[in-house]
């Protein structure tokens, strides 16, 4: 099979990863991928949010199915333009339909279908900048930290954590009044903080049967002690010590059957990864936010312990024969962390040399905000190279990672070194 990966990350690095590894697959081309993808596979420069030119590399590559990486091509309806394409329609495309790819792109979407299918989450109300006096006085009747989310896509940027109530009410003036993430916070949406340990937890669906994959924790602030600003994730482990099978059965039936079954009530195509943030409050799973992708860094604590042929599954999906697969998942841990460039999630620069990859033996270094510039490999994004490993307890992982960034580096190279010590790394 010829297949087509969309995206450039870190995630997509380690889905190309494992794909690779099928021998359903003939050639995978990744578009537009990055300096590690191109060991997996076929990169092609082209701008994935230009469906034409997607569409153009489909026809021209024989491409027989496509695993979209990143939210914005399928928030942006994707999945429709191949569905309503007569040359494009019989191609699978694993992604939702842009209806279903609300449940990420508008948070205000979200909360009503989870209170719509009793599915457990935070209180939450929702406002705009016509209804702003209502949003302060909603924020009275909470207690602090306050969560403030934009309704619609700001890069990951889009939540706001004041602790007093004046800092909340400045922030939602911000967000409504001076649009401080643009139209995305044209919307609202005010929720009380759920106090608990996150973790992830992911579904494999083809809409109709589904697989819960491993679930995994990361690790969003810039400081260790999880302190300073939030980023796109410094790190993640897999398996989640607390995340027994008591918990993740709470999960499967409280909110991830739910998900499904209410996708199919509305009439909503759902294929592809479900992806659920949730709070572990004192034993019961919330939701505090929908994905319609896979995380990052959790692809690549997660695609590790997936033992199964991924293809095979994804092919599986394409058919909507998901219920006659079997998921095979490791045993071992698997704990990333995160080399990023310095400055980072703020000014940071690029183009800078990255040494010592060739010298990681024990571990799998996946590439994220990379590119290749003749014979080197150079940083090129705030995010650089996720470095992965496997364990038979946590802390064996989480040293095995630390040994090889040891032999990475660049220029103000920057990680946390406390990855999974939270959960006893």
């Amino acid at each position: 099979m010829n297949l087509l990966l969309l995206g450039s990350g870190g995630r997509e690095h380690a889905l190309a990863w494992k794909m690779a590894q099928s021998p359903l697959l003939d050639t995978l081309y990744i578009a537009p991928g990055n300096a590690g993808t191109a060991a997996c596979g076929t990169n092609l420069d082209i701008d994935i949010l230009d469906f034409d030119a997607v569409k153009k590399v489909v026809l021209e590559k024989n491409i027989e199915l496509v695993l979209v990486g990143p939210e914005e091509p399928l928030v942006r309806g994707i999945y429709d333009f191949f569905k309503s394409d007569k040359q494009l329609s019989s191609i699978p495309l694993i992604g939702p339909s842009k209806g279903a790819a609300a449940l990420e792109g508008s948070k205000d979407f979200a909360k009503e279908f989870m209170l719509k299918y009793g599915i457990p989450t935070a209180r939450y109300s929702t406002f705009t900048r016509e209804t702003i006096e209502n949003g302060i006085s909603f924020l009275k009747t909470l207690s602090p930290p306050y969560v403030l989310k934009a309704d619609g896509l700001a890069a990951g940027k889009g939540v706001v954590i004041p602790n007093t109530l004046a800092e909340a009410e400045a922030t939602l003036k911000e967000m409504l009044l001076d649009e401080k993430f643009g139209a995305a916070s044209w919307k609202v949406v005010i929720e009380e903080f759920l106090h608990g340990i996150e973790l992830s937890v992911f579904a494999l669906t083809d809409g109709k049967s589904f697989h819960i994959l491993p679930e995994a924790k990361d690790y969003k602030r810039i400081g260790e002690n999880d302190t300073g600003n939030n980023t796109g994730g410094m790190g993640a482990v897999s398996p989640v010590p607390f995340a027994d099978a008591v918990f993740l059965d709470k999960v499967k039936q409280r909110i991830i059957i739910p998900t499904v079954e209410g996708l199919k009530k509305e009439k909503l195509e759902f294929s592809g990864f479900i992806f659920v943030g949730l709070m572990n409050c004192d034993g019961e799973p919330k939701v505090i936010e929908y994905n319609v992708r896979m995380g990052d860094p959790e692809t690549e604590v997660v695609m590790p312990r997936i033992k199964s042929d991924f293809v095979e599954l994804l092919v599986a999906i394409g058919k909507e024969e998901l219920d006659k697969t079997t998921l095979e998942i490791d045993e071992r841990t698997a704990a990333t962390v995160m080399l990023v460039s310095g400055g980072y999630p703020d000014k940071y620069e690029k183009g800078k040399e990255i040494i010592g990859l060739d010298d990681v033996n024990n571990s799998i270094v996946f590439h994220a905000g990379t590119k290749q510039e003749g014979n080197n490999v150079v940083t090129n994004g705030g995010r650089v190279l996720a470095v992965t490993s496997y364990g038979k307890i946590l802390k064996e992982a989480i040293a095995t990672s630390y040994k090889s960034i040891a032999n990475i580096d660049f220029e103000k190279k920057y990680f946390r070194r406390d990855i999974g010590k939270d959960v006893g790394a």
